[in-house]
C-alpha cells in the first residue's frame, strides 16, 4: 500500500511553487519544510519534558549523542505549571544550538482544552510566546514555535480551526517570523479529522504561508492503513505534516510504531518520539532512557534510536550546523562573577568583567537564583546593572549570562549574594574594609568602623555579607557569628565605645575557596553605613 501511495505522490512532490523572498529561517514550500538555504529538513528527534525537569538540560547533549537532529521541548506558560521565563527559554535555545539540534518549543498548558481542568486557550499560549519573544527573535533558523500542545480534547473541538487561525495571526501581527507548528485536536490524534479537513484553510490563514501541522499518533493509529492514509492525504494536498508525538504503546491502544517509522521515512516526513525520560501517571513505559541516564536505553528507546527507520539510521543534521554554512554556534565565555556596590534597603548595583566572543558580545542577562531555579531580572548591553525593587533585610543571589549576535548564550557566571540592610535613614557611620594579606586558600582582613555622628556609640553590632565563600577563622576586636555568608560581629569590651568622629578597628583571618570579593554593605546597630 505504501509503495502504491508513493507512486501517486512523487509526481506531485516534483511540482514547484514560487520561493518566498529573503527567508530569515525555516520556511514551507510545496508542502516541505526547508531551511533558509533551501535544504529540505526532515525532523528526526524526541520530546523532552523540560518544564518539569529544568535541572536536566544536559539531556539535550545526550539526545544529540543518540543521533537526533531535533528536540521538541516542553514549556509552560505558568497557567498549569511553573512558567519558563525568557531567560530560561533563551538558555534552552542556546543549549539546542550548542548541541547542534533544531529546537521545537511547545506550550503544554493548552493540553486538552475544553475537557481538561485548568487547560488554557491557544490565544493564551500566543500571549506567552509574545511575552518571551526576546528569547526567540533572530532564532528563526534554529527554532520552530509549536503554539500549543494538543489544544483541544474531545469536547468542542470543532472550534480548533478558528482558534488556530486566530493564534497564528496573533503571532504574525506581533512580529513572529518563525515557522509555526500547530497540533491537532482530540488530544492531538484528530480522530474526527478536524485538522485534516481544515488544514488547507488554516495554512491559507497564515500570511507568511509558514505553518506546519503536527499529528500525535497513539491508540487511534494502530494499523499501517490508518497511518498511511492520514499522512498520505497531507502529502497529496502538499501540506506540511510531522508526527509530533508517538509511542510504542499507550493506554488508549497499541499504536503501530513500525508503520509510523516506515511511512514517515518513505514519505520523507519528520517524527518526534515521546519521550526521553521522566514519564509518570502510568505511562512510564514511554521513557526512552531510565532515570535520564543515556546508558540505560529502554526497549522503546532502543527501537526508536537504533531500530529500522530509526533515528540513528535516518537522521541528518541541519545544514545550518554544517561547516561553511555561516551558522554561529559558539557561545561566549562566561562573564566574571558580579561584584556589588551601592547597596541600599531597596536597590543594589552589580558589575562584572566582560565576556568574550569571536563575533562580539551583544548583551547580558541578569538572573536571580532561588530554589534551584532562575528568574530573569534585567538585560543590559553594558557590564553593570542597577537593580531596584529589592526588599529590606532580604538576601538575593544573582548571576549573569552573556549573549552574542547569533543568540548563543554563555555559561552562567559565578553567583553573588546581596543582603539588603534594614529600611530607614542612613546611620551615622562609615566602614572601610580591606584585605591586608592573602595566601592560597586564605587571607587577613581589616574592618575600620568610623563614628560620623556627634555622640559616642556605646556597644555595637556590625553586620555584613560576604559575596564569596569566605569563612572567618579568627577575629580580634569583636566576636563574630557567621551563618553561611552572613556575618554578625558583637563589640569586644575594648572596642565597645566609639567616640564621636572616632573609630575602632577589627582584624580577622579567614579561608576562601572561591575568590575574595569584598562585602558591599555594612549595617551598624541595624542602620546602613556608608563605605569609607
Amino acid at each position: 500500500m505504501v509503495a502504491a501511495l508513493l507512486g501517486l505522490l512523487l509526481p506531485l512532490l516534483a511540482l514547484g511553487t514560487p520561493a518566498h523572498a529573503a527567508p530569515t529561517g525555516f520556511r514551507v514550500e510545496n508542502g516541505r519544510l526547508l531551511e533558509a538555504s533551501g535544504n529540505d529538513f526532515v525532523m528526526r528527534g524526541v520530546n523532552h519534558a523540560h518544564t518539569w525537569y529544568t535541572d536536566r538540560v544536559s539531556s539535550l547533549a545526550h539526545i544529540k549523542a543518540k543521533g537526533a537532529n531535533t528536540v521538541r521541548v516542553v514549556l509552560s506558560s505558568g497557567d498549569r505549571w511553573t512558567a519558563n521565563d525568557a531567560a530560561d527559554v533563551a538558555n534552552v535555545v542556546a543549549q539546542c544550538k550548542q548541541n547542534r539540534l533544531i529546537c521545537v518549543l511547545e506550550v503544554h498548558d493548552t493540553t486538552g482544552y475544553g475537557e481538561q481542568s485548568g487547560a488554557v486557550t491557544l490565544s493564551r499560549a500566543a500571549d506567552y510566546w509574545i511575552g518571551v519573544r526576546s528569547a526567540l527573535t533572530g532564532q528563526e533558523d534554529h527554532v520552530v514555535v509549536n503554539i500549543g500542545n494538543e489544544p483541544y480534547g474531545n469536547t468542542n473541538y470543532a472550534n480548533w480551526t478558528a482558534d488556530t487561525k486566530a493564534a497564528i495571526q496573533k503571532l504574525r501581527n506581533a512580529g513572529f517570523d518563525h515557522t509555526l507548528m500547530v497540533d491537532a485536536p482530540n488530544w492531538g490524534q484528530d480522530w474526527a479529522f478536524t485538522m485534516r479537513d481544515n488544514a488547507a484553510s488554516v495554512f491559507a490563514a497564515d500570511p507568511d504561508a509558514n505553518t506546519v501541522f503536527s499529528i500525535h499518533m497513539y491508540g487511534v493509529f494502530d494499523t499501517a492503513a490508518e497511518v498511511s492514509d492520514y499522512l498520505g492525504r497531507f502529502v497529496s494536498a502538499r501540506l506540511p505534516i510531522v508526527v509530533g508525538e508517538f509511542g510504542h504503546d499507550h493506554s488508549d491502544g497499541n499504536p503501530d510504531e513500525d508503520a509510523i517509522l516506515a511511512v514517515t521515512q518513505q514519505l520523507g516526513l519528520g517524527y518526534l518520539g515521546w519521550s526521553w525520560s521522566g514519564n509518570g501517571g502510568g505511562v512510564e513505559y514511554l521513557d526512552m532512557v531510565t532515570s535520564f541516564d543515556p546508558a540505560l536505553l529502554t526497549g522503546w528507546g532502543q527501537r526508536l534510536f537504533n531500530g529500522a527507520n530509526g533515528i540513528a539510521a535516518t537522521s541528518e543534521e541541519a545544514e545550518i550546523y554544517s561547516s561553511g554554512s555561516g551558522g554561529d554556534t559558539t557561545a561566549p565565555t562566561a562573564p566574571g562573577r558580579p561584584a556589588t556596590s551601592s547597596v541600599t534597603s531597596s536597590s543594589a548595583t552589580l558589575s562584572w568583567a566582560a565576556a568574550t566572543d569571536e563575533n562580539g558580545v551583544t548583551g547580558y542577562d541578569v538572573v536571580r537564583i532561588s530554589g534551584g531555579g532562575e528568574t530573569a531580572v534585567t538585560t543590559t548591553a553594558s557590564t553593570s546593572a542597577a537593580l531596584t525593587g529589592l526588599s529590606p533585610e532580604t538576601s538575593y543571589t544573582f548571576a549573569v549570562y552573556a549573549r552574542d549576535a547569533a543568540g548563543n548564550r554563555s555559561p552562567r557566571s559565578g553567583t553573588v549574594t546581596v543582603t539588603t540592610p534594614p529600611g530607614g535613614s542612613q546611620g551615622s557611620c562609615a566602614v572601610a574594609y580591606r584585605v591586608t594579606n592573602d595566601w592560597p586558600g586564605g587571607f587577613q582582613g581589616e574592618v575600620v568602623i568610623h563614628n560620623t555622628g556627634s555622640s559616642a556609640v556605646g556597644g555595637w553590632t556590625l553586620n555584613w555579607v560576604f559575596p564569596g565563600a569566605q569563612r572567618i577563622t579568627n577575629m580580634w576586636g569583636g566576636t563574630p557569628v557567621q551563618t553561611g555568608s552572613e556575618v554578625s560581629v558583637a563589640s569586644a569590651s575594648y572596642t565597645a565605645s566609639i567616640p564621636a568622629t572616632g573609630s575602632v578597628t577589627l582584624g580577622f583571618t579567614a579561608t576562601t575557596t572561591d575568590g575574595n570579593p569584598g562585602p558591599s554593605a555594612f549595617a551598624l546597630n541595624g542602620a546602613l553605613c556608608s563605605t569609607a
